[in-house]
């Protein structure tokens, strides 16, 4: 297994947690009880939602921190961190980076939410919408292999990704659906 391996496996990882997290938020935001709706059972939704939430931040550090020890292209840790002239797919990798850094400003002003207040965190928190949709665009267009090839649409990560990019956008308009009404 490649270090380049290990990188996609990390980053479909955090992309599947993500989509759980966003999905799991969208329950939150609703005041879903799971005690007394299905599955029947009390079921620390929010607990689960923070914690899928630190895991996949892990996973997406990883996912580009495997790229150091990538033979070709090499990457070096600027190019990591601000990839506007990484090796190849520069494009591709600068909208890797701003998911990571949108997710970034959700997960640490969600430590300060009682000290913002609740109306001007959630708005700082919709920002994982335009995080998911950075991602999924950056996992649907980039080339596992680094090579710039075009995507295969219909390859199995990539299709996984799709679907995951499918679930939110339905949770979410759902969501929003029902809030309207």
């Amino acid at each position: 297994m490649t270090p380049l391996d290990v990188s996609s496996f990390a980053g479909l990882a955090a992309m599947s947690l993500i989509t759980v997290n966003v999905l799991l938020g969208v329950l939150v935001s609703r005041n879903y009880n799971p005690a007394r709706r299905w599955p029947h059972r009390k079921i620390p939704l929010f607990r689960i939602h923070n914690w899928t939430a630190y895991v996949a931040l892990v996973l997406i550090l990883l996912h580009p921190a495997m790229l150091l020890w990538q033979d070709t292209p090499k990457f070096g840790l600027t190019n990591l961190l601000y990839p506007v002239h990484s090796a190849g797919q520069t494009l591709y990798n600068t909208l890797g980076a701003l998911t990571l850094y949108s997710l970034l400003i959700v997960v640490v002003t969600s430590y300060f939410r009682p000290r913002l207040g609740s109306r001007p965190w959630k708005k700082i928190h919709y920002t994982a919408y335009f995080a998911a949709f950075v991602m999924f665009t950056h996992g649907i267009v980039i080339d596992p292999n680094l090579k710039g090839q075009p995507p295969d649409l219909l390859d199995g990560e990539k299709v996984l990704v799709e679907g995951c990019c499918l679930l939110i956008i339905g949770a979410t308009a759902g969501a929003f659906g029902k809030r309207r009404s």
